[in-house]
């Protein structure tokens, strides 16, 4: 196998690899060139392999920074807001009254308008 076959598999491998080049306007040729350079060394591709998923510790502190006034208090707006929406849109309708004409039969001598 050549070196070229090498490094497809070892990016196939790594899917971290192409979320970088995606996320850093990197190229793959500049990937190439550090896997010709340096091969597979672990310690060469800890920059290009960083983690970016989110594990429990984040999502905890993420967690802790949450006002729940501040939310509580969105909350009571949008509640707000929607009844007096609610209360708009149930008193337009009650205002208006239809006025039906009442039919006029036609004569039966008249065609089309004539």
């Amino acid at each position: 196998m050549d070196k070229k076959e090498m490094f497809k598999e070892f990016i196939k491998s790594k899917p971290e690899l192409i979320n970088y080049i995606k996320d850093n306007d990197g190229s793959i040729q500049k990937l190439y060139e550090v896997y010709d350079l340096y091969g597979e060394d672990e310690n060469i591709w800890k920059e290009y392999l960083t983690d970016r998923s989110i594990n429990l510790n984040n999502i905890s502190d993420i967690v802790k920074n949450i006002d729940m006034n501040s939310i509580k208090g969105h909350i009571n707006t949008a509640q707000k807001a929607l009844s007096i929406v609610r209360e708009l849109t149930g008193k337009v309708g009650e205002g208006v009254k239809t006025i039906k004409k009442p039919l006029a039969p036609k004569p039966l001598d008249k065609f089309f308008e004539d």
